[in-house]
């Protein structure tokens, strides 16, 4: 359990803050920006679910995956380490469930015919949204794994993989499976 009495401390007046081991990094380093970029894209996945009150197992499914971002942020947060006791890790059974819940919204949709531009509905504009800090984020987290001495979890990686694929697909689920999509007419505008 979190408990937070005070919101500021003031240790991170000196440019550094705190990973989840104690150890001490400047706020500009690349595992600060992963978990950083992560929560970013969890606040956008708020955003979005401001329009899906009329879709409660949607929004549901995007609940469950604000959770497991915070997982995620916990994960990078406590780099693994040799002879260390484990902390919170992602699973393949997060992972797992995503690719359920893909699945899921894909099988209502038609087969594309060309790319969808971000746009529709509010909540498929801002799932839009959420997808490209998610892509962000999964480009941070795998050059923070090519840094020796990085680790980062396989199932971590594989999750925002994973989720960015979900917030396109949702975004199509939320533009009324599709119908509402926006498509791109190459050379339209020549």
């Amino acid at each position: 359990m979190v408990v937070l009495n005070r919101i500021y401390t003031k240790t991170g007046d000196d440019g550094t803050t705190a990973l989840g081991s104690g150890e001490r990094r400047p706020k500009y380093d690349l595992r600060i920006e992963a978990y950083g970029t992560v929560d970013e894209t969890n606040a956008a996945i708020g955003v979005v679910r401001l329009h899906t009150h009329d879709m409660p197992e949607f929004d549901a499914m995007l609940g469950r995956i604000q959770n497991d971002l915070f997982d995620l942020g916990a994960d990078l947060a406590v780099p693994e380490r040799e002879g260390k006791a484990e902390r919170l890790r992602v699973v393949a059974s997060q992972v797992e469930r995503l690719e359920r819940d893909i699945d899921a919204l894909n099988d209502k949709l038609a087969p594309l015919t060309s790319f969808v531009l971000p746009g529709g509905t509010p909540a498929a504009a801002y799932l839009h949204v959420a997808r490209t800090i998610c892509r962000r984020a999964e480009r941070v987290i795998v050059e923070l794994t090519a840094r020796p001495g990085e680790p980062v979890s396989a199932a971590g990686i594989q999750y925002m993989n994973r989720l960015s694929d979900f917030l396109f697909v949702a975004s199509r689920a939320a533009n009324h499976n599709g119908a509402g999509d926006v498509l791109w007419v190459p050379g339209q505008n020549r």
